[in-house]
């Protein structure tokens, strides 16, 4: 994949219906609607799935160029070693050219746990495909649900699960690690698919397995009724991360908006002809940074009242949100959207060993590197290019930007 412009928003072009045919591609095969758009010469592909409709939870991710599975990952794809050495968690080649970036994480404590919907019949043996191909110690995963019936398979999420599984375990493979799926609402009126009782069972594995952290890639337009579901994201020892949504469909935020989650927006790797990374920037219509209208500012955003005023702005943070490649029955496939980055950002801070015990604590941690300029500086990637909103310090763009090494988080 050639290296995308940063300075091109998404441009939705077009709504289709298509019709996929089973086994020959990563999205279900079913008449279904679904949005393309044109970025830079390459086709943007939204599934069903991560097309907004109010009351009802989506996924935040999109396929670049094809949806169809391929034999090998695509050669401009970012991998768990190149990702690493450019956010310094690994040593590596100077440049960090994906092809020679090999070195992958080895950390992780306690556990981790991925909320989605729907069962994920060939969970393990993808993953095992993953972790083979790019060097990743293995493990085993854990799928359960709330409630004695198994979910059934959701396609469309199948590829959000292969997506959070495989980034969550690269970046910590050393924690345990827990898919824990619900079934859909059948409804446009609930907005708990996946269910809240997911996101609790979620909270109870990690806290009982060492504590960790708890990543959820869905979400939903924010609504007044909000604030009594912040509740779900306070069990002790568990700090939360959630997709700050993919704007180019239309902002997903909650949970992201939530206080008592670590919302994670999207930036995008620049690299020069010879393939070494340049520089970062913010992915302009990734990540949705925006402030809530319902939940009120949270004490650790304080620092920055006169940028939000009375209310929680988001995102916190970032990390990279195109494009990556996946591994999911039998292919691969080249895939972005904050449903990579917030995984990704939760297995780093969950292998950086802080073990805070809130999402409040850890927030908070990372919110007091503002107060000391060389500390921040030397701890997050600041980004400020990429959109007029992009300033020094925190932002709308990306919150506090992105990981540097494993210190402040």
């Amino acid at each position: 994949m050639t290296t995308f412009r940063r300075d091109i928003q998404i441009v939705m072009l077009t709504m289709v219906a298509v019709v996929l045919f089973a086994g020959a591609a990563l999205c279900p095969a079913s008449a279904q609607t679904r949005y393309e758009s044109v970025y830079n010469g390459h086709r943007i592909i939204y599934p069903e799935s991560s097309i907004p409709w109010p009351g009802r939870h989506h996924t935040n991710y999109f396929f670049v160029d094809s949806d169809q599975p391929q034999p090998n990952p695509d050669p401009g794809d970012e991998t768990p070693g190149s990702l690493a050495c450019v956010y310094k968690l690994v040593t590596g080649p100077t440049g960090c050219p994906i092809a020679t970036s090999i070195t992958v994480p080895t950390g992780g404590i306690g556990a981790i746990a991925i909320v989605d919907a729907g069962y994920y019949p060939t969970a393990q043996s993808d993953l095992d495909a993953f972790d083979t191909y790019f060097g990743i110690p293995a493990t085993t995963i854990t799928q359960v649900w709330p409630g004695p019936i198994r979910p059934p398979v959701y396609q469309d999420w199948e590829v959000e699960e292969a997506l959070d599984i495989e980034w969550a375990h690269a970046m910590a493979p050393h924690a345990k690690l827990f898919l824990v799926v619900s079934a859909l609402c059948q409804t446009q009126q609930c907005a708990t698919d996946p269910t809240w009782q997911a996101v609790q069972l979620a909270g109870y594995l990690v806290a009982h397995n060492g504590g960790g952290v708890v990543s959820m890639s869905f979400g939903d337009a924010e609504i007044s009724q909000e604030t009594s579901f912040d509740q779900y994201f306070t069990y002790p020892g568990v700090v939360y991360f959630a997709a700050a949504g993919d704007s180019g469909l239309g902002v997903s935020i909650y949970p992201g908006a939530s206080p008592n989650v670590v919302a994670v927006g999207g930036t995008y790797f620049n690299r020069d002809s010879n393939g070494n990374f340049t520089y970062e920037q913010y992915y302009t219509g990734g990540g949705g940074g925006d402030i809530s209208p319902y939940e009120s500012r949270p004490s650790y955003q304080n620092g920055i009242a006169r940028i939000v005023g009375n209310y929680r702005g988001y995102p916190d943070v970032a990390s990279d949100f195109c494009c990556t490649a996946i591994y999911l029955n039998g292919g691969w496939g080249s895939v972005g959207g904050t449903s990579w980055s917030s995984p990704t950002f939760a297995g780093i801070v969950n292998a950086a060993g802080g073990r805070q015990q809130s999402s409040l604590a850890q927030l908070t941690k990372m919110y007091n590197e503002l107060a000391s300029p060389i500390v921040y500086h030397a701890d997050f990637n600041d980004i400020t290019t990429g959109d007029p909103r992009c300033k020094v310090g925190w932002d709308l763009c990306t919150g506090l930007g992105s990981p540097k090494t494993y210190a402040g988080k």
